[in-house]
């Protein structure tokens, strides 16, 4: 869908780069994740593949056509949700919706939107009484208005309950299998790792890794299990190297043996990688 290649970026005001030669490629169908901590270039980024932002260096072309030479029927292409949800307060939800369908010419099935973020029954209040989370709901609607081939989300579940932040992640695969295509950027690791086929982080300016979770855990995690038991009336743990695991005596022994609690493998996860990728800790992210 997209394919970026060498891309360079400096703000008018600043000496240095922002994006410093960055190239990767956003298959059709997949939902890619972009991470890395504040200002590592991810909203510029972001910003630069939906027409935005002008004046790079490099190549980026858009389902096989250069990003540069697309007009305005681009923007029928893709649906937007920012972080910071950006409503018109004293209209009605679907005052608002209206608003934003006459900008397109290809209109989603607004009620069955709606409904599947639990919104119409809210339809007609002022968005200035929804809840921070209402907000966001109506602010994915808004993204898919007009049927997108490609949504960009910038913390899509943030400031959501666990329950309205399922439903939304449900909506996201739902769209995936109909064959649409995701750019998600996010600091809660554990939306990324249920959603995301591939992630690349970004490091001042530059792209560090990408890959599938899967595959990232394994490179950075250890290859070990961890056995929790019961042992004197209290859990006692054992670890061992998954290497020679099946002629490994005392492993089998204490399956059979002990009254096994949990097992564990020395899988890392996406917020550990991020740390040892980033070079530092979510809280500073």
């Amino acid at each position: 869908m997209f394919s970026v290649k060498d891309l360079r970026f400096t703000y008018p005001k600043n000496q240095s780069e922002t994006i410093k030669g960055i190239s990767f490629e956003i298959k059709k169908g997949e939902i890619f994740g972009f991470l890395g901590p504040s200002g590592a270039g991810k909203s510029t980024t972001q910003k630069i593949l939906i027409k935005l932002l002008d004046h790079y260096q490099g190549s980026i072309f858009y389902d096989s056509i250069s990003l540069v030479e697309l007009n305005e029927s681009f923007y029928e292409d893709i649906g937007v949700s920012f972080e910071m949800p950006i409503h018109f307060s004293k209209l009605t939800a679907m005052e608002n919706i209206d608003f934003f369908l006459k900008l397109y010419k290809t209109h989603a099935d607004i009620e069955a939107l709606m409904k599947s973020v639990g919104l119409w029954e809210d339809r007609n209040k002022m968005v200035g009484e929804f809840s921070k989370g209402m907000k966001i709901r109506l602010n994915f609607v808004r993204a898919m208005l007009n049927n997108p081939k490609i949504l960009f989300l910038d913390e899509p579940t943030n400031g959501l309950d666990p329950a309205n932040a399922m439903i939304l992640k449900n909506l996201i695969k739902a769209y995936q299998k109909q064959g649409g295509t995701v750019f998600i950027t996010s600091h809660i690791m554990a939306d990324i790792d249920q959603l995301c086929d591939r992630v690349a982080f970004i490091v001042d300016g530059q792209i560090k890794e990408i890959d599938s979770p899967r595959n990232l855990k394994i490179k950075y995690g250890k290859r070990t299990i961890k056995v929790e038991y019961k042992g004197n009336n209290q859990t006692v743990s054992e670890t061992f190297e998954m290497n020679g695991l099946n002629d490994n005596d005392s492993f089998f022994k204490l399956l059979k043996e002990k009254e096994i609690e949990t097992i564990h493998t020395g899988e890392t996860t996406l917020e550990e990688i991020f740390i040892l990728v980033t070079g530092v800790g979510l809280n500073h992210a």
